[in-house]
């Protein structure tokens, strides 16, 4: 995206609350133990969005690890969860290494981790986990990071709720006859490599998961999380638009009038008020098969 990462996770994130699947997160959340506190492991947390959907919705005092490479987004964490907090009655403490939410009959501890998670090499950030969540990351990552995935929560027993990955597949009204062709170069440009464990999985990304989980014996559940990005989510769908134009441009400069062409009348169709993009996600829930693990 041209615009600032921090500023996409902030304007999608309305998106993805309305899309995620609640019936799959009752089930994990069924899932945890209910008398100790709930250790969870956030992998490439951004900005928080997870502990935001996630901290109402989990059973009893939470103990979060929350992991990103990038120091900016981890920084933001705190004032975006004190916004999310302070209309919901909770309050929040700032600590050395990151902050707590309390309130009602609520506690949640959260602690910060910059960490480069290109190869998932740490076993100790999985050690004690109840619960290792992601979202709007398995198409960035590879086969092998989503086996190795699969692995370290295999050895730590912990289950796992993947949100919000994108398939490959998106529509948009009115039609216009490049959709096609920019939504492939959208899918070749997702599986270049990401810096996650080699060439991303991309659209295959669920399916791999899936299958990893599987092969370690866990019980595993995929269902759609779709965005249906109306004309008044004028903001996302221009970040969707210019990203989209921008990624099919890296991979065929050759075609950078057409896709100009492209982006300029999607922008009209938006300006119009009358663009409607669907982009197709799923969430998948995992879980050990043993209960005893």
């Amino acid at each position: 995206m041209a615009e600032s990462l921090a500023d996409w996770l902030e304007v999608r994130e309305p998106a993805d609350t309305a899309a995620r699947c609640v019936p799959l997160t009752q089930l994990i959340a069924g899932t945890i133990p209910v008398d100790e506190p709930v250790n969870v492991l956030d992998l490439a947390t951004g900005t928080g969005a997870n502990i935001r959907y996630l901290l109402e919705r989990l059973p009893g005092r939470q103990r979060w690890l929350v992991v990103d490479r990038n120091p900016d987004l981890l920084a933001l964490q705190t004032r975006r969860v004190a916004t999310w907090a302070a209309p919901r009655g909770y309050h929040l403490d700032v600590t050395p290494n990151g902050f707590c939410v309390s309130g009602k009959d609520l506690g949640c501890e959260v602690e910060t981790l910059r960490r480069d998670l290109g190869e998932l090499d740490d076993a100790a950030l999985f050690e004690g986990r109840h619960l290792v969540t992601a979202s709007a990351l398995l198409d960035l990552v590879s086969e092998r990071w989503l086996r190795t995935l699969a692995a370290r929560c295999h050895a730590s027993g912990a289950s796992a709720l993947l949100a919000l990955t994108y398939n490959g597949e998106s529509t948009c009204a009115p039609i216009e006859a490049e959709d096609d062709l920019i939504r492939d170069l959208l899918n070749r440009h997702q599986r270049t490599d990401k810096g996650l464990g080699g060439p991303a999985a991309g659209p295959d990304a669920v399916s791999c998961a899936e299958r990893s989980f599987t092969e370690m014996g866990y019980h595993v559940r995929v269902a759609p999380a779709d965005w249906a990005v109306a004309p008044a989510q004028h903001e996302l769908q221009r970040q969707l638009i210019n990203g989209w134009a921008d990624a099919a441009g890296e991979l065929a400069p050759e075609l950078t009038a057409t896709i100009a062409n492209w982006r300029q009348r999607r922008m009209a169709h938006l300006d119009a008020g009358h663009s409607h993009i669907v982009v197709r996600h799923h969430d998948l829930a995992a879980w050990p098969a043993d209960p005893d693990h």
